[in-house]
This record gives C-alpha cells, structure tokens and sequence, in this order.
C-alpha cells in the first residue's frame, strides 16, 4: 500500500546540509518543536539555497522550515524509532553525519530517494548526468506533472549543496563527486532501513538494498541478512533466498 507520505513530491527548496545540521543541534539541545521552528525561521532569514547570504522571502523561508520540520523534528509517526535512532547515529558518527541526513531524509521524503535513484542508475552508465534525463524517468513515476521538473530541480541542486554532485561547463549539466564513500556498518543499516521505509510493501531483496544507486554517494559493505536483523530489531529477514534474502521492516 502507498501511503501519502511515499507518493508525495514535497520537497520545495533547496536543503542544504548544514540546515539539516542545525536542525539536528537544536533537536538535540533539548528545544520543543516551536521553539526549533521559530529558530530556523532565524537561522535561515538571510540564507539562500545557494549558499549566499541575503534576504529571503517568506514563504520560501517557510517552506525550507516546514521541509526541514518534517524530515528531522515532526515525521511521520511511523518514522519516529528511525528518526531517534539516526539521532544517536549522529552523535556517534559526527564526521558521517552526512548519511545519517541521507538517510533521513530519503525516509521522510521518498522523493530525495527517488531522484537520487534515478541519479545513480545514469551516473553508473555514463560520466555526466542532465537535468532533463532525471526528469524524464521520474515523469515515468509520478507522471506529467509540472511540479516534479520544478521540485526535481530542488533535489539536484541540494546534491550539489552536499558536494555529491558538481556542476559542469553546461547549464543543467552534472558529473559525481569523487569517489563513494565507504560507510560503516551500523550507518549502511540505517541506510538501508531508509530504503525500506520508501518502498509500498517496506520489503527488497538486500542485493537491491546495499547496491541501490540511490545510494550513489557511498560504498556499502557486503552484509548477511541475519547480521541485519540481529543489529537492528526493526528490520526482519522476511525470506531467506537461495541467491538473494528478503528483508522487510518489523510492523510495530
């Protein structure tokens, strides 16, 4: 069953990483939601998606909030285990903090995730990625509608934001950003229980998982199912292959 939340475009910025860094820092400084709300407004009254500094409208400011309230500080219910759990991640990892945002936001967005899928399948084909060829598959997915080119463009430039994409000589044009990086194990699950969460049924053959070009910017390393389940308790071995294990997400 598709839930609201994975057929949902939603994403009407840019989000910049170290937006999603202070949302974190304040959520976890121990402030409620409006306090973290009326913070952001602060904290991005002057900050474009760029990356330069000048007055911002506001509804483009409400809008970075509101995307960056939802993903981090107000998800889904069902997201609430994953998100305190990519909170600890967060301490833990510090210098990783980059794929636990990933993650996050792949799961309460399933539109990142979508577009970086997309990305990924291109980039494993060829040097240089356009704006026009990511748009044309996902047009496959959510159909025509004159919001996903507009809303992809959010996307694509926000992986530009995090420096997993560069731009070329050529408008529209991209090319990845050095080499994936390689992730630890306890950040590759968390990931992968990101994957689940945008899928209908929360199930996937784990190849499919670990070598998801959604995941484009990092390496994941080659895990069994049960090493999965028995690190992380919501992700359950829900058939075991004889080439390849299903896993699924635990229904809380």
């Amino acid at each position: 069953m598709i839930t609201k939340r994975q057929e949902s475009i939603g994403i009407k910025q840019v989000i910049r990483y170290e937006w999603m860094q202070q949302t974190t820092n304040l959520l976890l400084a121990g402030l409620d939601a409006p306090t973290i709300r009326q913070e952001l407004h602060e904290y991005l009254a002057d900050k474009k998606g760029n990356g330069t500094i000048g007055h911002r409208s506001t509804q483009t400011r409400k809008f970075a909030v509101g995307n960056l309230m939802t993903i981090w500080v107000t998800p889904a219910k069902e997201l609430l285990p994953f998100r305190d759990a990519a909170l600890e991640m967060i301490q833990e990892h510090p210098k990783q903090a980059a794929a636990v945002h990933w993650s996050m936001i792949s799961a309460a967005y399933p539109f990142w995730f979508t577009v970086a899928r997309q990305t990924g399948r291109l980039l494993a084909l060829q040097q240089q990625v356009t704006h026009n060829q990511i748009v044309k598959r996902l047009k496959e997915h959510y159909g025509d509608r004159q919001t996903v080119s507009r809303y992809a463009q959010y996307v694509i430039r926000s992986f530009v934001a995090w420096k997993v994409l560069h731009d070329t000589g050529t408008m529209g044009c991209y090319e990845k950003a050095n080499n994936p990086r390689k992730l630890d194990a306890d950040l590759a699950i968390l990931m992968i229980e990101s994957a689940l969460f945008t899928m209908p049924d929360k199930k996937c053959a784990l190849g499919l998982l670990i070598n998801n070009p959604a995941f484009f910017p990092y390496q994941l390393p080659i895990m069994t199912a049960e090493y999965i389940s028995e690190y992380n308790k919501r992700i359950i071995v829900d058939y075991k292959g004889f080439e390849d294990d299903i896993v699924s997400l635990h229904s809380m």
